[in-house]
């Protein structure tokens, strides 16, 4: 269907959100199906995946996020970020796209039946031999990897990189990437997490449970902190004296406001020798999207999921991801 044939707007379900608050805050709603104008383009949402980010919105925790969301409520009901579908519908000034096309992205409101973005929007194709499922694994936690090791990471063939937290969905894509772009990849992770991350081409894993990375002599170029577990200090002490730390993560399962504590310690540290703690928050490129298809069509990066939920079990799953104890990604099916 095309934007100049006729229409007529029916419904469908999504998760929505009205208030802050905890996952009982999430509804499965009949809501409005978008309508596809002449510069936009509608997907039919198969698979979504849930972030950190997500409960941050849902919670509009810690309180920062609600001078970009809403201070009382959310401004937006709608949820989701990641998603992959199929194209169902473009306007008649879009060319990149067809109905029945198979994509991949961002697109606000991502935990619904459909969503509709631009043509401008963050969506590319699918990468071949990828499932719906893991294709919607890859945009927020992939970019972020990438982003973090590659622009605020500087990262070089040859160094000494790790990647602490590396069995979360940033970590896993992390190792990833960092092999990729030719680094010697150290992992740290629990001991139920040693042989995925091996799986996924780290050099070296550490088992924090059993080892503390930050006393046991060895120094990193680059340090990807997902997990940002120990003081700040210790993690420099690791670090080469023109090393990079690069900070993506908080504790507690990613918590931001573990992140903003510890900003003005990096600030303050920074001041002294020429180690780099760069304060990093992963934007959306579409031209970064499709870096990542290269890798993925290459063999060099596979999503890891953990477990997949259907889209009325969207609250069950952000629970399990609150507990900081996903192994990857967690996954929505639609």
């Amino acid at each position: 269907m095309y934007a100049d044939e006729p229409a007529q707007a029916t419904t469908m379900k999504a998760i929505v959100r009205e208030r802050y608050g905890s996952p009982d805050v999430l509804e499965l709603k009949d809501i409005e199906k978008p309508l596809v104008d002449d510069d936009s383009v509608l997907v039919r949402v198969r698979a979504a995946s849930i972030n950190a980010y997500d409960w941050h919105m849902m919670r509009g925790s810690p309180y920062l996020v609600r001078m970009m969301a809403g201070l009382r409520k959310p401004k937006s009901s709608a949820m989701g970020v990641d998603v992959a579908g199929q194209v169902e519908a473009v306007g008649k000034n879009v060319t990149q796209f067809r109905p029945g096309d198979e994509v991949f992205g961002s697109r606000s409101g991502s935990l619904a039946e459909y969503v509709r973005g631009t043509s401008q929007s963050f969506l590319v194709p699918k990468p071949a031999g990828l499932t719906f499922e893991q294709a919607a694994a890859v945009p927020m936690a992939a970019t972020t990897a990438l982003q973090g090791l590659r622009d605020k990471g500087q990262i070089t063939p040859g160094q000494r990189v790790l990647i602490n937290g590396a069995s979360g969905g940033v970590g896993t894509f992390a190792v990833q990437i960092a092999k990729a772009l030719g680094a010697h990849v150290t992992a740290v992770c629990s001991t139920r997490n040693v042989e995925q991350a091996r799986s996924l081409g780290a050099d070296e894993v550490i088992d924090y449970t059993k080892d503390d990375f930050t006393r046991n002599g060895r120094r990193y170029d680059l340090i990807l902190d997902v997990a940002a577990s120990g003081s700040l200090s210790s993690r420099r002490r690791v670090l080469e004296p023109n090393g990079i730390l690069v900070g993506v993560g908080a504790a507690d399962g990613g918590r931001m406001t573990s992140i903003l504590a510890g900003l003005l310690e990096t600030a303050v540290l920074s001041r002294f020798g020429n180690q780099k703690m760069p304060f990093f928050l992963a934007k959306n490129s579409k031209d970064d999207l499709l870096v990542l298809t290269k890798l993925i069509e290459a063999g060099k990066v596979r999503p890891v999921i953990d477990r997949t939920y259907p889209l009325n079990r969207t609250a069950e799953a952000i629970r399990y991801l609150e507990t900081g104890h996903a192994r990857a990604k967690v996954v929505i099916t639609v």
